[in-house]
């Protein structure tokens, strides 16, 4: 397991967010997110492009942020702002939607399972895959994989 870069790095991040989690703050009480009428600046199309170019490798908030040429505090309060999701949660809907297209091209005849796309795209915790799978697709892994 600890093979894969992803996945070990995945796992350095989930501890970091438990422990950051028992230290909550209400900093980035933000307005709403941008309605999409101006485009957005050009830090924030730096960090999608980053993002978008170095999606099967394990980066960070720290990574986006430097490509971003922003702190990371700035990237994340801009990208709430613009994108209306955090940078992580909008690199986790790439991954997942990188996902989407290996079930949907799968194999089953080269035995391609739900848990390994899962893991090759980062994701350590298979059930919680799922449901932000289905959650945002509307149908579980497994199904995709069974079309």
């Amino acid at each position: 397991m600890f093979d894969n870069v992803l996945l070990r790095d995945a796992l350095f991040r989930t501890v970091a967010a438990a422990l950051l989690s028992d230290f909550p703050n209400d900093t980035l009480d933000l307005p709403p997110a941008h309605d999409g009428g101006v485009a957005p600046p050009a830090s924030i199309r730096r960090a999608i492009a980053y993002m978008e170019e170095h999606i099967s490798e394990p980066i960070g908030l720290v990574d986006i942020a430097a490509a971003s040429r922003l702190s990371p505090r700035g990237l994340q309060d801009a990208f709430r702002r613009i994108v209306g999701v955090s940078p992580t949660q909008y690199l986790r809907s790439l991954r997942l939607s990188a996902a989407r297209a290996d079930l949907l091209a799968a194999d089953l005849v080269h035995r391609d399972t739900v848990s390994g796309i899962a893991h090759r795209w980062g994701f350590t915790h298979v059930p919680r895959f799922a449901a932000a799978y289905r959650a945002e697709y509307g149908e579980y892994p497994h199904e995709t994989l069974a079309r």
